[in-house]
């Protein structure tokens, strides 16, 4: 198969570089009918059985991100969720090999190699960083190689702070520092000089500093002229000429001295004292935000931050990306999510910064929080206007599909202990032998034969539930089965139901010890998912069973639990207003109705049967659901009404409805208790 050409006029790489197939095996798809008609086309072949639909969506945005313009703003939206880490940690792995890639190519077209900025390449950089300018040509211009450098932010870890932008741009700087060190930033702070655009066609991408050079052959000029005007003084035989020489020796050593000594004390104070603790100091600052100038300050360390990359890009000869991924936004307080939103909008979206900045955030909640906010009151209304005002590129992840969630369920699976293993390791075991004593060696004997027995039988058990267990676990994830379709595109509910299925796999063998037959395997764990997806439609039919049973009118155990739930949806349907929290923990309802309509058509017998090895069903759900239906079954007591204003013939009627003649009798005299009403003329 003939390989797709990445963006642009590009000659193809080499076929050593051609490191993993996830990257350079794709065909832009970007939905998931797209990706399933990728992995279903027999041309493709062995590749469709190594590939996943998030290989392709994480494989179309890095090499996007490999030629986007900067600075940009991605957007990656979706729920919280382990998912996500893995989309970022192989949406990294995917531009580092694009990277690679393009060095390669890179090597082929020109003669030039990338420089170092370690090992024997550091002094040669610091010398650059003293003596020369660079310049930015159109050479630099058309080069195609990029390095990225990854810095990942965590909110959660500033959210106590109350000023969380700040951390942003601390450990922005914080990263970058760690990763070219600290004595070449000092030096560029102290000495540094911003890249300067050719003058016309000039290919020179580096000028000698003039100045510089010429400040330092003047101070150390003047320090070797004192030194040797001290030295001539000392041996001077005329004492007014001794003098003479001692005084100007001393100034001008004093004066060379003192320019090299604070040219070293600025470079050692930038040295010790880094970008992030001068934030940290100036934040600290009582009433900063009324101070004039605090934001230019921090605008400034930004802006340093910002030439010092590009001076490094002209150095290596290679274009630099440096990729902020920023997690866990959606999870701090509203004022704090609107500053990292400013700090991104204001401090760090320079026209010629090299920045990447990948939002992880639940666009609901962060708009949610943005509407909320007290200091974006007529400014974000709209939560989402003012997100897609800061979002330049938008990602949102789409569902999983069909095999990264075999894949996910595989791993889930897969990260148990071996319980077949455990149980071979187990037999292995030879139990220990009785010892000595000749009076009670029957009695020895017995005991090691019972316990021999004991244990054999215990073997067989655990034996029995190990293969129970992995015959439920393999419906997971069987591509045969239907039942995967069921289990939501969520990691942390795939390990829930993974870890659920032995426990209720080992008491419904238990359970079936004393009475044989029952649910297989393959029910056992679809009632674990059904009780995973919808607890409260389960909570509801067996609520309803229950009270069924107590009134003497519990259906047949061959009745179906859809047409018990058919039969009560409309109860359900007017207590929404009251079990709303707990209806929001129901998946698809158009699911729940083809699960125990069509594919696991569960009867009432299964599911009393079931239910006592339910153990992820929450039952104080059904509890309450059981005490809004008591309490709506309650009729309030009619009051008394007066004889005298009801007329007579409805109480002729009352009375002869009871049935007793001497009611009727007294509805007919009308007074209560029997006595005659008094005659009227």
């Amino acid at each position: 198969m003939r390989k797709p050409r990445p963006e642009g006029s590009r000659p193809p790489a080499p076929p050593a570089m051609h490191s993993n197939c996830s990257v350079h095996f794709v065909k832009g798809a970007g939905t998931g009918a797209t990706a399933e008609r990728y992995f279903l086309d027999p041309e493709l072949g062995r590749q469709r059985d190594i590939l996943t639909e998030d290989d392709v969506y994480c494989s179309c945005l890095a090499k996007t991100l490999c030629h986007v313009p900067v600075p940009v703003t991605v957007g990656f939206y979706a729920p919280f969720g382990c998912r996500l880490h893995m989309m970022l940690d192989k949406i990294t792995m995917l531009m580092q090999q694009e990277a690679a890639q393009r060095e390669a190519e890179e090597l082929q077209r020109v003669r030039w190699r990338p420089r170092a900025v370690g090992g024997w390449g550091f002094p040669r950089l610091l010398w650059y960083l003293v003596f020369l300018q660079p310049v930015i040509t159109e050479l630099h211009l058309r080069r195609k190689n990029v390095q990225f450098l990854f810095i990942r932010f965590s909110a959660w870890q500033y959210a106590g702070t109350d000023k969380l932008w700040a951390g942003l741009v601390t450990t922005l700087c914080e990263g970058i520092r760690r990763h070219y060190g600290a004595l070449p930033f000092s030096l560029y702070s102290v000495l540094g000089n911003k890249p300067a655009t050719t003058p016309g066609l000039c290919q020179r991408e580096w000028h000698c500093r003039r100045r510089v050079c010429l400040a330092l052959l003047a101070l150390l000029a003047a320090l070797g002229l004192g030194v040797g005007l001290l030295y001539l003084s000392l041996g001077g035989q005329g004492a007014a000429g001794g003098s003479v020489l001692k005084v100007f020796g001393g100034a001008a050593t004093t004066l060379s001295g003192s320019g090299l000594l604070m040219a070293v004390y600025s470079v050692g104070k930038h040295l010790f004292v880094s970008q992030r603790k001068k934030i940290e100091r100036l934040v600290s600052r009582e009433k900063f935000g009324s101070q004039l100038g605090f934001m230019c300050e921090v605008k400034k360390e930004v802006e340093l931050l910002t030439d010092f990359l590009c001076f490094l890009e002209i150095y290596q000869r290679r274009r630099l990306r440096v990729v902020l991924e920023v997690t866990g936004l959606d999870t701090c307080y509203p004022e704090r999510v609107v500053g990292v939103l400013n700090a991104i909008n204001t401090l760090l979206s320079d026209s010629h910064a090299p920045f990447i900045f990948i939002l992880v955030v639940d666009p609901s909640i962060l708009a949610a929080c943005l509407e909320s906010a007290g200091n974006m009151k007529g400014t974000a209304d709209n939560g989402y206007l003012f997100l897609n005002r800061t979002v330049t590129l938008p990602f949102s992840v789409p569902i999983m599909g069909r095999r990264t969630k075999l894949q996910f369920l595989h791993d889930a699976v897969q990260s148990r202990d071996d319980l077949l293993y455990r149980e071979i390791t187990r037999k292995l075991r030879r139990p220990g032998g009785g010892g000595g004593g000749g009076g009670g060696e029957g009695a020895q004997l017995l005991a090691v034969e019972t316990q021999a027995g004991a244990e054999r039988t215990q073997g067989r058990i655990d034996a029995e539930a190990a293969r129970r267990i992995q015959e439920a676990l393999f419906c997971l994830h069987d591509e045969r089965d239907c039942l995967y379709e069921y289990v939501p595109d969520n990691v942390v509910s795939m390990r829930r139901i993974v870890n659920t299925v032995p426990i209720t796999v080992r008491l419904l063998q238990q359970q079936q010890q004393a009475a044989p037959g029952g649910p297989t395997p393959r029910q056992a764990v679809a009632w674990v998912v059904l009780a995973n997806q919808w607890p409260c439609r389960l909570s509801w039919v067996l609520q309803c069973l229950e009270d069924r049973q107590q009134a003497g009118g519990a259906p047949e155990g061959r009745a179906r639990l859809w047409d018990v739930f058919r039969d009560n949806s409309r109860e359900l349907h007017t207590m929404t207003k009251a079990l709303q929290n707990v209806l929001d923990l129901d998946g698809d309802p158009e699911l729940f109705e083809r699960f125990l309509g069509a594919d696991f058509p569960f009867t009432v017998a299964e599911a009393q049967c079931l239910l006592r090895c339910t153990v992820n069903l929450d039952h104080s759900i059904r509890r309450r659901m059981g005490q809004i239906r008591a309490v709506s079954a309650l009729k309030p007591a009619s009051p008394p009404k007066s004889p005298a204003r009801e007329p007579p013939h409805r109480t002729h009627s009352a009375a002869a409805a009871a049935g007793s003649p001497n009611e009727a009798h007294r509805a007919r005299d009308g007074a209560p208790g029997g006595k005659p009403r008094p005659a009227v003329a």
